[in-house]
């Protein structure tokens, strides 16, 4: 709290005491009154000597009650019903205690204390009318002057409320009554329609969701706030694509589990980001019930800055390795995550590290050092069309920097470890694709040689907010006024937000015996163009009108849609319903690693060749 902050607080503290100690005097001398009609010349002499010599001891006892019951540090401007509570218990008690103190003290120390018994519930009225008036004054004259002189229309910014429930009365209180709130709720929907025509702290509950746009142009709405939290995903999905077309600016409240302790207020409101349009729930993982396997172990992570590794890093930090090692080749980034991580977690055994997977001597002398237990192998290379154009260097990251990690992995005893891959990687038609395929078949070569480890592979599609992903180049895109370009209109992608992406690491890692590929049931695909028009309106736009949309054609390798599995892989189910497992290949072991050798010369040459050589191991690649 900053120091004027402070002064401010003490001088309304000290005003209040002077307040409170002038109204026990009045209350305790008007309950006199009170009890003989107002006719002070018939008040017992003995009574009035009773109040003068009782007054201190009152006095103490009750700023005593009114301080515990915290009707010092409650903030009255937002004064409500537990407020008032408090209040009336402070007064009760602070008449209880004076009737019970009076008659523990009449006879002692030589006082002869005489009040009439009415007189302690005259105190608790006159009490409780004074303190009522002092708390909720402020909060009245806020009221009426906002009333009164309300703030300048051009100031405002009209908002609508979505839902109709405790959580939308406590934001329209909060624009009701908060300092420098310029949100001012004019309208309310809500689905139900035994509210619709009803009002809410004096705002109309207008219509259900059809109502939405002639809401927008009937009461001139600028902003709209979703006050619903237990909204689900699809439903989620209905409400904004409508609210879209208005060209309102949208803020949506996260779930319950997100707010602590279910306090709702502005500052828990966010924007609308992409993830909100994907239409189904949030895979939910109980990480803390199969993360043991991590607690007190030596976990590595390869390609810790990138966006995959650096949200493992993150998620491992929390519960409790022996020691997290991340590895980079890229300094900046893993820098980054170096400083975030000894900032939230300062008491982190971790070390960072930099390096290539390419190089197995740097690998091997890592494991030998550090003999880590658990391994996340997340180091690639994943831009698809950059890859392209430089498929050796696709080959010599992706598959034999794999192949590097894997065999130290087998050869220093590590217990597990966990291959990032790529839905790209099914029926591949890039050499990005075919790598990671290819970065599959070592590790399910390699588990032959190490059965005492288990090695597994996790295939995920697109991560939101991922580095070189289409969403941030979206957004540069429209930052810049456009065009926004999109391959196809008709182009599918599947999506899942990074958290989700590394819940379903983790939990393979727990399930790991040997050999999986682990997937998880992603919901439908997404049209990127329909993604690109719907952050186009999220950031305020029309699509086509203000951003141009321009469709550039597939790029090399890039596939109309994407695949999580071949057919002849197959799905199980495992403990949890939305990760399944597909079952291994047959391959010949011998003739495919007799093969990779011929690969690795020929990528290390640097030549022509390498798709045609590829093809040779992965036969679906096209």
């Amino acid at each position: 709290m900053e120091r004027s902050d402070r002064v401010k607080k003490n001088i309304r503290i000290t005003f209040l005491l002077i307040y409170d100690i002038a109204a026990i005097l009045i209350s305790q001398y008007a309950a006199l009154l009170a009890r003989f009609d107002f006719r002070l010349f018939k008040v017992d002499e003995q009574y009035l000597e009773t109040a003068k010599l009782y007054a201190p001891i009152n006095l103490v006892i009750t700023i005593i009650i009114f301080a515990l019951l915290r009707l010092y540090s409650s903030l009255w401007e937002y004064a409500s019903i537990q407020e008032m509570i408090n209040l009336v218990l402070a007064c009760g008690f602070s008449a209880a205690a004076q009737l019970i103190g009076q008659h523990m003290l009449s006879g002692s120390f030589g006082l002869l204390l005489y009040t009439p018994r009415s007189c302690f519930v005259f105190y608790f009225f006159f009490l409780t009318l004074l303190m009522g008036i002092s708390r909720f004054a402020y909060r009245g004259l806020r009221h009426l002057r906002k009333t009164v002189v309300p703030t300048p229309k051009a100031q405002r910014i009209s908002t609508m409320i979505l839902g109709a429930g405790d959580t939308a009365v406590g934001l329209i209180k909060e624009m009701q009554e908060g300092k420098r709130i310029r949100n001012y709720p004019v309208c309310v929907i809500d689905a139900d329609y035994n509210k619709i025509g009803k009002k809410i702290l004096g705002i109309p509950i207008v219509g259900n969701d059809s109502k939405i746009p002639y809401a927008v142009e009937r009461y001139k709405i600028q902003e709209i706030f979703i006050a619903i939290p237990k909204l689900s995903a699809q439903r989620k999905k209905e409400i904004l694509e409508i609210c879209q077309s208005t060209g309102c600016r949208l803020r949506i409240l996260p779930s319950m589990n997100q707010i602590v302790n279910d306090e709702v207020s502005l500052a828990n409101l966010r924007d609308v980001e992409i993830e909100d349009l994907l239409g189904r729930d949030t895979v939910k993982t109980d990480l803390d019930s199969v993360m043991g396997y991590i607690k007190d172990e030596v976990v590595l992570v390869t390609g810790a800055g990138g966006s995959i590794g650096s949200e493992l890093c993150r998620q491992i930090a929390l519960h409790s390795p022996k020691l997290l090692i991340l590895f980079d080749i890229y300094e900046n980034t893993t820098y980054d995550i170096q400083l975030e991580l000894k900032k939230k977690y300062p008491k982190l055994p971790m070390e960072v590290l930099i390096g290539s997977v390419r190089n197995s001597h740097r690998v091997e002398t890592l494991f030998e050092i550090y003999k880590p237990a658990i391994v996340f192998h997340a180091a690639a290379h994943k831009h698809v069309p950059l890859m392209e154009d430089s498929p050796n260097e696709a080959i010599k990251n992706n598959v034999f920097g794999t192949l590097n990690v894997a065999r130290a992995v087998g050869k220093f005893g590590a217990k597990r470890m966990v291959l990032i891959s790529t839905d790209k990687a099914v029926n591949p038609t890039n050499i990005m694709g075919a790598s990671k395929r290819l970065c599959e078949m070592v590790i399910q070569s390699v588990q032959e040689e190490y059965k005492d480890t288990g090695y597994v592979a996790v295939r995920f599609g697109n991560v939101l907010g991922s580095n070189g992903s289409v969403i941030p180049l979206f957004k540069k895109q429209i930052k810049a006024g456009g065009p926004v370009t999109v391959t196809s209109p008709d182009i599918i992608r599947y999506f899942m937000t990074i958290p989700e992406a590394v819940s379903l690491v983790l939990q393979a890692g727990a399930y790991a015996v040997g050999g999986e590929i682990y997937v998880l049931d992603m919901g439908d695909p997404v049209k990127i163009d329909d993604m690109a028009r719907n952050l186009i309106r999220l950031s305020g736009y029309e699509p086509d009108k203000d951003i141009p949309i321009v469709y550039t054609g597939l790029r090399p390798g890039e596939k109309m849609y994407e695949e999580c599995l071949a057919k002849e892989e197959g799905l199980e189910k495992t403990a949890n319903n939305l990760i399944f497992v597909g079952k291994p290949r047959e391959y010949d072991r011998a003739e495919f690693l007799e093969n990779l050798k011929a690969l690795k010369d020929l990528a290390y040459e640097d030549g022509d060749g390498i798709k045609d050589a590829v093809k040779k191991l992965v036969p679906e690649y096209k």
